[in-house]
């Protein structure tokens, strides 16, 4: 597939529209591609203000009042009936109980995807925000005009990490394109090279992705990344599988 195509797959891209192997090679190009990088984000904004358009949440009081019509719900007056005629007149008789209870598992289930659906919109609109402030934060990064950078491959050769950084804004990012996703329960961690201290810097999730690091430079010589437990650590505990230099 031609970069020409693969910049027009930015909106299948962030509906889940794309095959495995088109994703794939998509998520490669976007690491690259600002441009695409912030078109996907805000096809996934428009997406998630779609879905929170379309949940509706039932009134509040529809339960009560059909709990409260139980009761009072009129019953046939008992009457004789031929005897092949018995089973359709209990079924007569229970339909409008059936048919209430029925409404009300109706109701309650349409409250539910209501809900659900609201909340998934609101973590696809913070993702979407979180991404684009990544993004926007990158790319001033990147304009700044003492901007340098440094590239290096994952140890094994699975993917490649960039460094970006700025000594007049005293700030640095990463950009990660193809480094093999982190098993259950471990992250990427940035570290700043203080003359051989590592220094926390940010968490990465995933291998494919930019992260502006936290933390100023304060004379840091480069960056190293290391898999860590999912929420971190104060100090490398595994093996660096990239160290990069500010050089």
């Amino acid at each position: 597939m031609s970069a020409a195509d693969l910049h027009t797959l930015t909106g299948a891209y962030a509906a889940h529209a794309l095959d495995p192997d088109e994703s794939a090679e998509f998520e490669r190009h976007l690491a690259g591609c600002p441009a695409c990088a912030q078109e996907v984000a805000e096809f996934a904004a428009t997406l998630a203000r779609l879905g929170s358009a379309e949940a509706a949440l039932p009134p509040p009081a529809l339960k009560a009042r059909v709990m409260a019509a139980l009761p009072t719900l009129r019953q046939e007056a008992p009457h004789t009936i031929p005897a092949r005629g018995r089973r359709r007149g209990r079924l007569a008789w229970g339909w409008p109980r059936l048919a209430l209870a029925a409404c009300l598992a109706l109701a309650a289930a349409a409250g539910g995807v209501a809900v659900q659906q609201h909340q998934q919109a609101g973590q696809a609109r913070a993702r979407a925000a979180a991404l684009q402030q990544q993004q926007d934060h990158f790319a001033g990064l990147l304009t700044a005009p003492d901007a340098r950078t440094a590239t290096g491959a994952a140890a094994g050769g699975a993917g490649v990490g960039t460094v970006v950084w700025s000594p007049s804004r005293g700030q640095a990012g990463f950009l990660a394109a193809g480094m093999p996703e982190p098993a259950a329960g471990s992250t990427y961690e940035l570290w700043f090279n203080d003359a051989g201290t590592m220094r926390p810097a940010g968490l990465m999730p995933t291998g494919d992705g930019v992260l502006l690091l936290t933390g100023p430079l304060d004379g840091a010589n480069g960056v190293g990344v290391t898999v860590e437990p999912a929420g971190g650590s104060t100090h490398p505990t595994t093996a660096p599988v990239m160290l990069l230099s500010f050089t």
